[in-house]
């Protein structure tokens, strides 16, 4: 992990075109290849980013960009797609580097995380003709709980919470940006799923578009089948 503090500005190129002008930010180059723009403000929410695969390149600023102070520029382009976003730094504060070493990942309490399980072996109590993708899907700001196929072969994000309550909505919704700028995965949909769902957050869900699934946790561990049983 580089974390760098720097006086830049930003613009990104591709499927939508953004610029954020000059002022101090946090830069974050990860391991995995992708950085991330933040600002002292707006929680954890990067103000842009590139997710991996992508390719960091250094280069020298032309003339025009000199005379406006720029002192390097990078380059990040992304693999997959024709996304770039530039980098233009004019005075690095801070530059440190270090190694995280291997992450064990996202521990939750044991009824959200019997959940997930559950809910990914018995997909069937939400679409009878679904399919796993995979648990703990990866994206830049973290994994969605569940990746699936619903009975058309659309691609659904799922979200699980024991309780269910607006803030579970708005990470959903970063998720679902994220996972739709992938066009391998796109169009995605999501489904916020939860033991008990607050009556705000299901309004703001289904504004949104995103379908609610109450889970009746004692009944999906009835249909449990990893353990040995007589009858």
């Amino acid at each position: 992990m580089r974390v760098v503090i720097a006086r830049c500005s930003v613009d990104y190129a591709g499927r939508l075109s953004a610029h954020l002008p000059l002022a101090t930010r946090l830069l974050m180059l990860k391991g995995d290849g992708s950085i991330l723009v933040h600002s002292d403000t707006g929680s954890y929410k990067p103000l842009n980013w590139m997710n991996p695969p992508c390719t960091i390149s250094k280069r020298e600023p032309d003339e025009e960009q000199k005379a406006l102070g720029v002192t390097e520029v990078w380059r990040v382009s992304q693999a997959k797609t024709a996304d770039i976003l530039y980098v233009l730094i004019h005075e690095i504060l801070h530059d440190h580097e270090h190694h995280l070493g291997e992450d064990p990942g996202l521990i939750k309490d044991g009824v959200e995380a019997h959940l997930q399980e559950l809910l990914a072996e018995h997909l069937e109590v939400w679409d009878e003709n679904a399919s796993l993708i995979r648990r703990e899907y990866f994206t830049a700001i973290g994994p969605v709980d569940i990746l699936a196929k619903d009975g058309s072969g659309a691609t659904v994000a799922i979200e699980l919470k024991r309780r269910g309550d607006i803030d579970g909505v708005e990470q959903l919704t970063r998720y679902l940006e994220l996972l739709n700028r992938d066009p391998q995965l796109r169009p995605v949909r999501g489904v916020f799923a939860a033991q008990e769902i607050k009556p705000q957050a299901r309004t703001l869900a289904e504004d949104r578009g995103i379908e609610c699934l109450v889970l009746n946790y004692e009944e999906l561990r009835g249909l449990d089948t990893s353990h040995n049983r007589l009858f």
